[in-house]
């Protein structure tokens, strides 16, 4: 992402938001329980885990460090919580606004209890809300089409992990997915996921 001078290059990571937070408006309360591509989260566990990473990579990216950023995500089971209608756009938005500042790109900063560059923790943050939108978007049947440069850099993250030994800490074993399939299709399958999955797949 950096060019090696002293502005870093940015991502802007308020169109995948506003995609993330668009699909969540459209989840009806009857889909909180329904089934996820992931498969210990029924919808309303993703929609909380949605909450709690956009809370720590929006602190992240103001190097707010502490609590927030400080959790395994792992740790517990998320759920949503009596206001997340409104908390979730509300976090999302002030997600995207805290990587518009070219301060969270540079230096380190730490999420989930990691520690990791700026740049890297705003690559990771677009990784988490394109795959995640897919989530929720195949769990409550909406259409969906990521942002384009969010959805790149995800495949750019992803892409070298395939031999990474230490890959099935964080992701699942790649699923193969037919030479020329589309973008989202490969960042899907390197994500772990089956892109042909269904809820009654």
């Amino acid at each position: 992402m950096g060019d090696g001078g002293t502005t870093p290059s940015i991502l802007d990571l308020g169109p995948q938001a506003l995609i993330v937070a668009r699909l969540a408006e459209e989840v009806g309360e009857e889909q909180l329980d329904a089934v996820t591509p992931c498969p210990e989260y029924a919808v309303r566990h993703l929609l909380g885990h949605l909450a709690g990473l956009s809370t720590a990579f929006r602190d992240a990216g103001r190097k707010d460090l502490g609590a927030t950023t400080d959790t395994d995500p792992t740790s517990r089971l998320p759920d949503v919580t009596p206001g997340w209608r409104a908390e979730l756009p509300k976090v999302l938005g002030e997600l995207a606004e805290a990587w518009r500042d070219p301060a969270a790109w540079t230096g380190e900063t730490r999420a989930g209890g990691v520690e990791l560059p700026g740049e890297i923790a705003g690559i990771v943050a677009a990784d988490e809300l394109v795959v995640h939108g897919w989530d929720l978007a195949r769990a409550t049947g909406q259409p969906y089409a990521p942002d384009a440069a969010a959805l790149n850099a995800a495949y750019a993250m992803l892409a070298p992990s395939v031999d990474d030994p230490s890959r099935g800490t964080i992701f699942g074993p790649v699923v193969p997915v037919p030479e020329g399939a589309p973008l989202l299709d490969r960042v899907i399958g390197l994500s772990g996921r089956d892109p042909g999955w269904a809820p009654t797949g």
